[in-house]
């Protein structure tokens, strides 16, 4: 083996895994922004049998090693509800992802990158969209702007090193994503509150928060609203009933009843937005270990979490509706309520929104009419195999 070669092999066994997982904590030690995941979910996350997308995707885990040192790690994967969908929405026949790079150098992103993109041409696949880490669902794009400070929850932090070697294999942009920021504490602008206000006195609007104790049928009419609300948008995959049972589980520790409201319309529910306190502010010095005593830190703040941040991941509006009037005024209702309980309940003083596809005309006006501006955006790349 020549000095300094990169030799790319396939995951295999425990001992990979482990270094597989271990690689991004010691890569990403030294960077002030960025949250250690538990690693107990990071091991979730590419295990079959634990992560339903195994149910309904290929996936090959790499690693890089020079000499006996790993240095860099990859996934390539083949989602066969994405490559179902219509090509005109940015998945669909032939094409493959990778995701979950960490490369010591350009040299290593490189070599990790065309392994994956042989593998998926092995495949069959005649495209590459990039990076999903691993579904579209989870934390997709390379970070592109904010990397001053850590992402909040379910999102992803790249270093900006890894946009350069991502560009310097003529990769082209498909899609930007972008998330806002918002300071919560001061009243919405004037046209908005009478926006909220006109809709308080229309007896046909009813807001109310999620009911816990029903929180099955609650978390099934909220992804069937998600599924027809993003159907025609650039990226959607649907949930499969699976990964719907795996996230009602996932999410239920954060989940609070007066942070997640349903819009109903004539006693329809057409309409929702998910809030989540953001847990990485409690994750982040943890290191990525519950034990010994982090466990007892993270239960105690489940009880009764108190937060600078809430992240608002999802909002949608049956489709039917939203091209009127009235999605906005749902939206602008649910913002509101939501905004007053985070300050009252969870001292919380900011919020951030997204991701929000960056030519989604309809969310963008809804974010830039409550001032709120672009904090993060994360870039998703395509390259013909």
């Amino acid at each position: 083996m020549a000095q300094g070669e990169v030799i790319i092999t396939p995951v295999s066994g425990k001992s990979d895994r482990k270094a597989f997982i271990d690689l991004t904590y010691r890569l990403n030690a030294g960077d002030p922004a960025w949250v250690p995941p538990l690693r107990m979910e990071a091991e979730e996350l590419i295990t079959p049998g634990k992560n339903p997308f195994f149910e309904h995707a290929d996936v090959q885990l790499f690693l890089a090693r020079r000499g006996l040192a790993v240095v860099g790690r990859i996934s390539a994967h083949i989602d066969h509800l994405a490559i179902a969908m219509p090509t005109s929405q940015g998945m669909g026949p032939g094409t493959g992802n990778w995701g979950l790079l960490e490369a010591e150098d350009e040299a290593v992103a490189r070599a990790l990158i065309t392994r994956a993109e042989a593998w998926l041409r092995e495949q069959g696949m005649t495209r590459v969209l990039a990076p999903l880490s691993m579904s579209i669902w989870e934390e997709p794009g390379q970070l592109i702007k904010g990397f001053d400070h850590s992402p909040t929850v379910m999102m992803g932090h790249q270093p900006e090193r890894y946009n350069d070697y991502i560009l310097g294999l003529d990769y082209q942009l498909a899609k930007t994503l972008n998330c806002y920021e918002l300071d919560i504490r001061p009243d919405f602008p004037p046209l908005i509150q009478r926006i909220i206000a006109s809709g308080e006195k229309n007896a046909k609007i009813r807001i109310r928060n999620v009911d816990k104790s029903k929180f099955d049928a609650e978390a099934a009419l909220i992804l069937d609203i998600l599924n027809d609300a993003w159907s025609d948008n650039w990226g959607f995959v649907p949930f499969s009933e699976s990964e719907i049972t795996y996230a009602g589980k996932k999410f239920k520790p954060i989940v609070r009843e007066d942070l997640i409201m349903i819009a109903e319309y004539e006693g329809e529910p057409v309409a929702f937005m998910m809030t989540l306190p953001d847990l990485n502010e409690v994750l982040k010095p943890m290191g990525g270990k519950l034990f010994p005593f982090n466990w007892a830190k993270l239960l105690l703040w489940l009880r009764k979490p108190k937060v600078r941040t809430m992240r608002v991941p999802l909002m949608g509006v049956r489709k039917r509706l939203q091209s009127s009037r009235l999605a906005s005024q749902l939206a602008f209702m649910m913002i509101e309520y939501i905004r007053r309980n985070s300050i009252r309940d969870y001292g919380a003083t900011r919020s951030e929104i997204g991701w929000i596809l960056e030519d989604n005309q309809g969310m963008n006006a809804i974010a830039e009419a409550i001032d709120s501006h672009v904090n993060k955006s994360y870039a998703i790349y395509d390259k013909a195999l």
